[in-house]
């Protein structure tokens, strides 16, 4: 265990943003999105955009990024999985600022590809060990009473490659199974009212209407503690690929829970041992045996900039930015080091800080050409700590791919270039 180093560097406002004039230019040219800077364009000059009209209203009927903030999208491996109906997209996390993800840029993982759901057409059956066996229309769930909550979404395989290693060298490919939005839609325990569940059940078996059946088990108390069925994120509806029209949410649990495209809950008095819960999203344990029903999602944090996509252009203050989330509540703080693990100050959290929700943390630093190794760490409000991979590896082996919260380590080298890798 490494001792906490109260350290800090004593960087003020004033010295983080003295030198922005004199860096300006040099900052465009480094711009993934921006080119080669024009100086007709820069003060004192007026501008080329600023003599002419622009576009009108009509022009976007939805709204759609800067031109210039093309390369902030999802990305995928192909050699990841057997076809792209089966695959993952990830999230961008290091070209994103805030605890929000737009829509857009949301992770996509498939068993089967997307669906197109009329949502006309869309029925949520109930039935099982409950009173009044219904089946309920979009419009149905409209009439519950709604509720709004901002929740962390990540893939239990998030990470799930860096088990023996530091493999994918970007930010984006290693951690970017996860994004935060809030969901709009019902109350699982209302429509649990609705139907009269039967003091005999103990779990629920949640089915998505996908090509691939997705069904998992969800002990009853959990879904009378704060699943959801959602149908709207971030205010809109859900897109296609978040299971439009309706979707099971799961606060806290891995994503392989949170089912798609929802079409049925069954009530039964014992898990279901679906596929997905059985031969799938088990840990493999060192003795060879699997640990099933491992359903939260622990704490654990990321560096976002600097990051391997993210190199550092100038010597001088640097601001790290990250995030950080727990499936067992709030993030109560983020430690990071610079000296991989030596010394640790502790970053500041920016609000909000929600229950099972993204947070954004921050910190200066100052960089002098030498090479650093950055982590970060987070501790959640019931005292968890991220471990290191070595801790994870003397409970579990090596064998693992779910449930990888461990702390990542970022190199950055002498030419400001950043690398993931992995320390003995």
């Amino acid at each position: 265990m490494t001792k906490k180093h109260d350290q800090s560097l004593s960087l003020s406002r004033r010295s983080l943003l003295g030198g922005a004039t004199a860096l300006g230019a040099a900052s465009v040219l480094n711009s993934a999105s921006a080119g080669e800077v024009n100086p007709d364009n820069l003060p004192p000059n007026v501008p080329e955009w600023t003599p002419y009209l622009g576009e009108g209203v009509d022009a976007n009927p939805y709204g759609l990024p800067s031109e210039f903030e093309s390369h902030v999208v999802r990305r995928n491996v192909e050699w990841l999985t057997a076809s792209a109906e089966s695959s993952v997209n990830f999230t961008p996390l290091h070209e994103l600022d805030g605890i929000v993800t737009p829509n857009g840029l949301c992770f996509e993982r498939h068993h089967g590809g997307v669906p197109e759901v009329n949502p006309t057409d869309f029925r949520l059956m109930i039935n099982g060990l409950v009173d009044r066996q219904l089946i309920f229309t979009l419009d149905d769930l409209r009439r519950f009473p709604q509720t709004n909550r901002f929740y962390f979404l990540e893939c239990a395989a998030n990470g799930g490659m860096e088990w023996r290693g530091a493999q994918l060298n970007g930010c984006q490919y290693t951690f970017g199974m996860v994004h935060n939005v809030q969901y709009t839609g019902v109350r699982l325990s209302d429509i649990c009212r609705e139907v009269g569940v039967k003091p005999s059940a103990k779990w629920v078996l949640a089915e998505g209407g996908d090509s691939a059946g997705m069904t998992r088990s969800i002990p009853i108390e959990k879904i009378l503690d704060d699943c959801m069925v959602a149908y709207a994120m971030n205010g809109e509806a859900l897109r296609p690929e978040q299971g439009y029209p309706a979707r099971l949410v799961v606060p806290g649990w891995e994503g392989n829970m949170w089912v798609k495209w929802l079409r049925r809950l069954e009530f039964g008095d014992m898990p279901y041992m679906a596929r997905e819960e059985t031969s799938k999203y088990t840990d493999l344990m060192k003795d060879g045996n699997a640990r099933m029903f491992t359903w939260v999602m622990d704490a654990k944090s990321v560096v976002t900039s600097p990051c391997p996509e993210k190199a550092i252009n100038n010597r001088g203050v640097q601001l790290l930015k990250g995030i950080a989330w727990s499936g067992r509540g709030k993030i109560k703080r983020v430690d990071v080091s610079l000296d991989a693990g030596r010394n640790w100050q502790t970053a500041e959290l920016h609000g909000p800080v929600l229950e099972k929700s993204l947070a954004r943390f921050t910190m200066p630093f100052e960089w002098n050409g030498e090479e650093m190794l950055i982590q970060s760490r987070a501790i959640d409000e019931t005292g968890y700590i991220q471990p290191t991979i070595q801790a994870l590896q003397a409970e579990r082996g090596v064998n693992s791919i779910y449930h990888n919260n461990a702390i990542a380590t970022w190199m950055v080298n002498k030419d400001g270039s950043v690398d993931n890798v992995r320390l003995g």
